[in-house]
């Protein structure tokens, strides 16, 4: 997870939901550079044992699609959180969805 959140507003969240074993690293905002500047997902995919080519950045905002492309990995857009979807079109990403069951049928048609 590469998230604009700092480390322990990031773990507040994870601990509410119960869902910080489902994730095998995470960058914050007050540990690295901030998106789109690429450092947060590289390092990830480093840790991951990650190319490029087997990367996928899911994001909400035009700062994860910019840091998804300096990255040089693909990435999906969802328009359920931050920003509307003509600001996430203008990115280019592989698709836009605007739902977890789209993004489920689009993650299970794609993978």
């Amino acid at each position: 997870m590469a998230t604009g959140k700092t480390r322990d507003g990031m773990a507040r969240a994870l601990t509410q939901h119960g869902i910080a074993h489902r994730f095998v690293g995470s960058r914050c905002a007050d540990e690295s550079l901030p998106k789109p500047h690429p450092a947060m997902l590289l390092s990830l995919m480093e840790l991951a044992g990650a190319a490029a080519g087997e990367t996928l950045m899911i994001g909400d905002t035009t700062h994860d699609l910019g840091l998804a492309r300096n990255a040089g990995v693909s990435a999906v857009a969802v328009t359920y959180g931050a920003h509307p979807a003509d600001g996430l079109a203008a990115l280019a990403p592989l698709a836009i969805v605007h739902s977890i069951g789209e993004l489920r049928s689009w993650l299970a048609m794609n993978a």
